[in-house]
């Protein structure tokens, strides 16, 4: 059986079965192919979900079912697989804009029945296909637990499926950057083919994603289970995918390639607007930080205001966080040495060097503590290698004692000379930890270590800015001296 055949089939098992509770094991089963398989070829060829079609499929006949005599409300809800009339309610009026009891001939959506006719020259392009890569969200279990008021059930699907979207989509922005630097996909012919697939096929499918996501938020915000900061996670994403780019170095490129999408049949600003391939992680070293990266860095950013906050709280095993704060410092200098190796027991090499600075008193910050300062000197951590330097923050005139290092630091940077490294910019998130010392310093499991790992996790999760890789450092601080353990941790942050 091909493919249009197996279509056809399952568009008639639908319709035959509207009024049924049906599943896509069902409905994939009639074409004789797995769900999974049989899903992605209906997106791909009808350009909608199985179950967005279902569902304005039934919408649409349930209004006319409405506009029959004696017709009742919970009568025609239940007769199209809705458990409520609140929630039938809710999403017939979503899909006519108008609510079932004002239905009128005149006033209603119609949606018939999809049939296939088409010609085939070649198959699909197989950038075509990866844009279908993307793990985007499907809503239509979440509605139904959403309107039988199961908030926390429907927040948690959604916490679930940025968790899997965030091992996913990665990957497929940086084909998204391949197919952009491939040349042999931009010639004058393709440039019409590619407009939809980039413009339509990517940004407009997310920023259809996004609408229908906040929408749903904001239903469930008031039940207090909602992360605040995924409202400005979207904004930010919805900007870069308007063309309104948040890198004012891409502002002229990315507004031309708006206005007229056959720029991109010039090289250069391809480049621009493709970057470099970051990794599944996103913090591969790139000599071009381009459109795409940006694109892939804000719909990241949707994900972990989602889930970070559950990975945070499931990470204090042993210990807590005590108290998370920003903090932004005047110009100061980091003063200290180069770590060494040496019996991790004796701390005498690191106590002679807070002596010496006990004794720079006039030059003593605010933050005066004991300091394991840590940084890559800007450069990415798969390219630049780590370094850990024992010190304190002094003031920025301190001098720097022979033998001794320094690192200044200001409170903003200077958009106008982009420097990779030093100075570093004095912002910073503060965390305290309290509980079984082993377990908040734990490396088994985490990135780097435990407090290192939730530092970092609730900035990403509240969708503050971490200025990585140029401007990136951490340090962990001993708030009672070098010798005993340390229980705080600052994470450099650019707001």
């Amino acid at each position: 059986m091909n493919w249009i055949q197996c279509l056809s089939k399952a568009i008639h098992y639908i319709e035959t079965h509207l009024t049924d509770d049906i599943n896509i094991d069902e409905i994939s089963n009639q074409s004789y192919t797995s769900s999974s398989h049989f899903q992605l070829v209906f997106h791909l060829v009808m350009g909608m979900t199985v179950g967005e079609y279902i569902r304005n499929r039934r919408l649409s006949s349930a209004a006319l079912d409405l506009l029959q005599p004696d017709s009742r409300i919970i009568d025609v809800a239940m007769r199209y697989q809705y458990d409520t009339q609140e929630s039938f309610s809710k999403a017939f009026t979503r899909f006519h804009e108008l609510p079932p009891s004002k239905v009128q001939r005149g006033n209603i959506k119609l949606f018939h029945p999809l049939s296939i006719n088409i010609t085939i020259q070649g198959g699909f392009d197989m950038s075509r296909k990866l844009i279908d890569d993307f793990l985007l969200l499907d809503l239509n279990e979440i509605e139904r637990q959403k309107d039988e008021k199961q908030s926390a059930e429907a927040y948690q699907k959604l916490v679930n499926w940025a968790g899997q979207a965030r091992g996913r989509n990665p990957g497929v922005f940086d084909a998204l950057t391949e197919w952009v630097l491939d040349d042999s996909k931009w010639g004058d012919e393709s440039i019409e083919e590619n407009e939809w697939i980039f413009m339509q096929g990517v940004l407009a499918r997310f920023k259809e994603q996004n609408a229908k996501l906040r929408a749903l938020l904001k239903e469930l915000e008031p039940s207090g289970v909602v992360n605040a900061a995924v409202f400005n996670a979207l904004d930010e994403f919805d900007d870069e995918l308007s063309g309104k780019t948040h890198d004012e170095r891409l502002h002229e490129t990315v507004s031309k390639v708006f206005a007229d999408f056959s720029a991109m049949k010039d090289k250069n600003i391809r480049k621009i607007i493709a970057g470099n391939k970051t990794g599944p992680a996103g913090t591969d070293s790139v000599d071009i930080f381009g459109y795409i990266n940006y694109l892939k860095n804000f719909d990241a950013g949707v994900q972990w205001a989602l889930f970070m906050p559950e990975v945070v709280k499931n990470q204090q095993k042993g210990f807590t966080v005590e108290s998370f704060e920003y903090k932004k410092l005047p110009t100061m200098r980091f003063i200290g040495r180069e770590c060494i190796e040496h019996d991790p027991a004796d701390m005498s090499w690191e106590l002679d060097i807070m002596r010496t600075l006990d004794a720079m008193t006039e030059y003593k910050s605010d933050f005066d503590y004991d300091i394991f300062f840590q940084h890559h000197y800007g450069l990415g951590v798969d390219v630049g290698p780590w370094h850990g330097f024992w010190g304190r923050f002094m003031k920025a005139d301190a001098p720097v004692p022979e033998g001794f290092v320094s690192f200044d630091f200001i409170p903003q940077r200077d958009i106008n000379n982009f420097v990779v490294g030093p100075p570093y910019i004095s912002q910073f998130a503060l965390a305290t930890f309290s509980g079984d010392m082993h377990a908040m310093h734990s490396n088994e499991g985490f990135d780097s270590d435990a407090m290192y790992d939730v530092t970092r996790n609730i900035i990403l999760g509240e969708g503050v800015n971490i200025p990585y890789p140029d401007k990136y450092w951490t340090a962990e601080v001993f708030f009672d001296g070098c010798d005993k353990w340390s229980t705080g941790y600052l994470f450099s942050i650019e707001k």
